[in-house]
C-alpha cells in the first residue's frame, strides 16, 4: 500500500530485486543455480508463474479490501490444499475434516457478505484475495515435489526468476506506473517478505506437508488486523471477528483432522 508503484509493478519488484540476493545466498550455501533434470526445471517454472499470478492477484486486493480479509483469504491455500488432498485419495472427508470446511466456508461467507455490505470494491478485493489462495495452492505444489532435490535458494532465485516477467506483464498490459518514486517500501517488500518470508517457508516445504504450511501461514490475519488499525484506521465489527474465529475454528479442526490420517 504504501509503495508508488502500481501493486502488480511492486509484486514484479519484489521478485526483481531479490535474484541478485539470492543467487549470493545459494552460492554461500554451495546451491548450485544450473545442472538440474527437465523435470525439475519445469517445475520452478511452474511455481514461478503460479506465484506470479498469486501476487498479481493479491497485491491488487491490498488496495480493494482491509488488511485482515487480504490475509486471510489469500491464505485459504490452506484448506484447498485438505480439499486437494482427498480429491487425490479419493474419500470422502472424515467428521472433523468436513466440519472444518463447513466452519471455514461459513466464516468465509460472513466476511464475504460483510465486504458486499461495505462496498462492491471491498467484495472485489477479498474474491481477488481468494484467487490468490487458488493460485498459491498450485505454487506450493509444485514446490513441494521439487523441494525434496533441490535447495531452498536455488529454488527460489529460478521461481523468482520465471515469476518476474509475469508481474511485468500484467503491470504493463494494466498500464500501471511501474518506476517508483521511492524505494524503500519495495526494498522492504523484497527484504521482509521474498526473502525472509519465501526464504523461511522453502527451506521448511522439505520438513512439513503443505497442509501444515498453509495453517501455519494463518496466523498472519490476526497481525494484519493490528497493522490495518495502526497503519491504516481500519476498524473492524463484530460479525468480522466471528467470520475470523470461524475460519480459524476450521483450519484448527483441519490440522486436528490431519493428525488422526
Amino acid at each position: 500500500r504504501l509503495a508508488d508503484s502500481g501493486p502488480v509493478a511492486a509484486g514484479f519488484w519484489r521478485l526483481f530485486l531479490a535474484l541478485p540476493l539470492l543467487a549470493i545466498l545459494a552460492a554461500v550455501n554451495r546451491q548450485p543455480l544450473r545442472g538440474f533434470t527437465p523435470a525439475a526445471w519445469w517445475a520452478m517454472a511452474g511455481a514461478g508463474a503460479f506465484f506470479g499470478l498469486d501476487l498479481a492477484s493479491w497485491h491488487l486486493g491490498i488496495a480493494l479490501t482491509r488488511l485482515g480479509n487480504v490475509t486471510l483469504f489469500g491464505n485459504s491455500s490452506s484448506l484447498i490444499l485438505m480439499v486437494w488432498g482427498l480429491a487425490v485419495l479419493r474419500r470422502w472427508p472424515r467428521r472433523s475434516e468436513a466440519t472444518a470446511i463447513l466452519f471455514t466456508l461459513a466464516g468465509a461467507a460472513i466476511l464475504l457478505g460483510r465486504s458486499l455490505e461495505v462496498s462492491a470494491a471491498t467484495f472485489r478485493g477479498d474474491l481477488l484475495c481468494l484467487l490468490a489462495g487458488l493460485f498459491y495452492t498450485g505454487y506450493i505444489l509444485l514446490l513441494q515435489r521439487a523441494r525434496e532435490r533441490l535447495g531452498n535458494w536455488s529454488l527460489l532465485f529460478w521461481s523468482s526468476v520465471a515469476g518476474s516477467p509475469v508481474l511485468l506483464a500484467i503491470a504493463l498490459a494494466a498500464r500501471e506506473p511501474v518506476w517508483p518514486g521511492q524505494w524503500w517500501p519495495l526494498i522492504g517488500l523484497m527484504l521482509c517478505s521474498q526473502i525472509a518470508g519465501q526464504g523461511m517457508l522453502v527451506y521448511a516445504l522439505r520438513h512439513f506437508s503443505p497442509l501444515v504450511i498453509g495453517l501455519s501461514l494463518m496466523t498472519q490475519p490476526a497481525i494484519a488486523v493490528l497493522a490495518g488499525w495502526l497503519a491504516f484506521d481500519e476498524t473492524l465489527a463484530l460479525s468480522d471477528f466471528l467470520g475470523m474465529a470461524l475460519v480459524g475454528a476450521g483450519l484448527v479442526l483441519a490440522r486436528a483432522g490431519m493428525k488422526e490420517s
